[in-house]
């Protein structure tokens, strides 16, 4: 599924079709450049999911969790892993596999570790407001 986004206020309904998209998928993987609006995404994806929580980028902590309508939301970020073995003592498993929802930036970081199906939502910058998300189910 590719959806054109013009201004941040599409991204509402972005995240509504992702969440459809994803049916009954709690593991979601964001791909795209830096600066691409991962993060940005995200929080709004987070407010759709049911989060009243201030969502903010995991990038020192690798982790944020809240609690939604929809369950606990774990939002990492492993940019700055230095290595796997970050990701094991984190405890990923039980995040991962545990029945929560995942966002996860950065999945490069820790591909081996990722389950076998999720949802990828790649970004893609076509200019300074414009956007295209692509949804797959991996």
């Amino acid at each position: 599924m590719e959806i054109a986004v013009n201004n941040l206020s599409d991204l509402p309904a972005v995240a509504a079709q992702l969440l459809a998209f994803a049916g009954e998928d709690r593991i979601f993987i964001f791909d795209g450049d830096m600066g691409a609006g991962k993060t940005t995404f995200i929080k709004i994806f987070c407010q759709v999911l049911g989060v009243h929580d201030v969502v903010s980028s995991p990038t020192y902590s690798i982790v944020n969790e809240y609690d939604s309508a929809n369950g606990p939301v774990y939002h990492f970020d492993f940019y700055r892993i230095k290595d796997i073995q970050e990701a094991f003592d984190l405890g990923y498993e039980e995040y991962f596999y545990g029945g929560g929802i995942c966002l996860i930036e950065w999945p490069e970081r820790v591909t081996e570790l990722l389950p076998d199906h999720f949802i990828k939502t790649a970004i893609t910058i076509v200019d300074e407001n414009r956007r295209v998300f692509n949804f797959s189910k991996v």
